[in-house]
């Protein structure tokens, strides 16, 4: 590998955090808070360290698949690392673990949050926050590959790393095609929730912060309360919808958008995906209805809400789900697990890999009961390799071992059972909220310092869908 390829590719994307760094000290600047140096000073030294590589570095579009990885995983790393400067420098509850938990949950889009007061945060910090959830919610890289042409065909090895093998099923372009995709689609959703928003009455400022996260499938609030601060059925329909929008592969989207309007519904990953929160909502509503609400409309709005929020693993919140019946915080916990789509912002198993694995198991069911059959495993009409059920499977199990070993790291650290695992879970699928002691009107600063620092490589984990970051702790054993 040649390091210094590396470290130019890495300084463009820390060029790319120091704008966004730089516009939130502009907003703190405005409105005149104590914000405005942590966040001027961390700009500076963002940028300072981002544009050396491109001064001294010269420009190379050929790179290989090892590089290419390097970069990805070296890039999300590095802004995680960045993203503790303006807290460190600015204090209060930002130690340095907690510093690093922010920074990694925001630009992993899991929205855990180690504060116990939003709400005292200048408007810099806040908008720093938000934005961390919108750079990492398409991927940094994406966004990097979308708006700077000069990289060439170095963008093809790059995106082939920070797009996984099932998000690229859907998109039948080539890479540059694939890129403005994404960046179309996602600063689209983001323009329209944010003029609805705003419509529906919330401010400009927590109309975009809450845009930058919904969109994301972040989570991270201007609020302590979340989405139950502002009250408001018509603003919550809007986060639901955009929730949903966000948690189908952006293909999809811009297909229909396009006017083909029958690839979304001959999607089985799509019905699929809609089928189950439609299921979970019913259910959810019938056991929270009488017993912890006594109207159907509001168990309704609360099931929808909550039940669309874990299942695209964005985390938002209208109602503390604590105190809900056992059998309504299974069902939620299962969407934890699954989350929404590959290519789009959500995190988690993804609802391809848990439709093809109920097609496996329904395969080698039939073909148990008929030994001789040639039974073939399809989705949307088209056969599935071998390896790639094969690679499915391993993730899954994969994901599942992550999540029992770092359960039994937190209760070893004296974390109960429930709060152990629906908030390792809730890290790993980039989700936010659990159960126990991190519910969704919670937080996560109760949580040890050793288990902060677990959770945030199990976020890291979760985001990069474990081979990324498997593969880039083992690179020196690359030949």
């Amino acid at each position: 590998m040649r390091p210094h390829i590396i470290f130019r590719y890495v300084g463009i994307v820390l060029l790319f955090n120091g704008f966004f760094l730089s516009v939130a000290a502009i907003i703190s600047f405005c409105h005149h808070q104590s914000d405005f140096l942590p966040l001027l000073y961390s700009a500076a030294i963002t940028i300072l360290f981002g544009i050396f590589p491109l001064i001294y570095v010269p420009s190379s579009s050929q790179i290989n698949n090892n590089e290419g990885l390097v970069i990805v995983v070296s890039s999300w790393l590095l802004s995680c690392l960045i993203g503790i400067l303006p807290y460190i420098l600015y204090g209060g509850e930002f130690t340095l673990v907690n510093a690093w938990f922010e920074s990694v949950s925001g630009f992993t889009t899991t929205g855990s949050s180690i504060l116990t007061n939003i709400e005292v945060l200048p408007f810099g910090l806040l908008f720093w926050r938000a934005a961390t959830h919108w750079i990492g919610g398409i991927g940094i890289i994406v966004f990097v590959l979308a708006v700077i042409p000069a990289i060439g065909q170095a963008s093809m090895l790059l995106s082939r790393s920070e797009i996984s093998p099932l998000a690229r099923k859907n998109f039948q372009y080539r890479t540059r095609k694939i890129l403005k995709i994404l960046l179309f689609v996602y600063l689209s959703l983001t323009f329209l929730e944010t003029i609805l928003l705003t419509f529906c009455g919330m401010g400009v400022f927590d109309a975009i912060t809450h845009s930058f996260a919904t969109i994301a499938t972040g989570g991270f609030s201007t609020k302590n309360a979340s989405i139950a601060y502002f009250d408001n059925t018509a603003i919550e329909l809007v986060i639901i919808v955009f929730m949903v929008l966000s948690g189908l592969h952006f293909g999809i989207l811009y297909a229909t958008a396009s006017g083909k309007i029958r690839e979304m519904w001959e999607s089985g990953v799509v019905r699929f995906y809609i089928g189950t929160m439609l299921a979970g909502v019913i259910l959810v509503a019938l056991y929270i209805h009488g017993t912890i609400f006594e109207k159907w409309a509001e168990a309704l709005r609360h099931a929808a809400f909550q039940v669309v929020s874990l299942g695209t693993s964005t985390g938002f919140a209208t109602t503390d789900t604590g105190s809900w019946p056992a059998f309504t915080i299974i069902i939620l916990i299962y969407f934890t697990l699954q989350c929404a789509c590959s290519g789009s912002t959500s995190g988690g198993i993804k609802v391809e890999r848990m439709l093809l694995f109920w097609k496996f198991v329904r395969t080698k069911i039939k073909k148990l009961k008929y030994p001789k059959a040639v039974v073939s495993l399809k989705m949307d009409n088209s056969f599935v390799p071998e390896d790639v059920v094969t690679t499915s499977l391993l993730f899954i199990t994969l994901y599942l071992a992550v999540v029992f070993l770092s359960t039994l790291l937190l209760t070893a650290m004296g974390v109960d059972i429930l709060s152990a695992f629906s908030g390792t879970a809730a890290c790993m699928g980039n989700v936010g909220p659990g159960f126990g002691m991190f519910s969704s009107l919670a937080n996560y600063s109760q949580l040890p310092e050793a288990g902060k620092v677990v959770l945030t490589v199990v976020m890291l984990l979760g985001r990069l869908e474990i081979f990324g970051l498997i593969l880039f702790l083992s690179a020196g054993s690359w030949k």
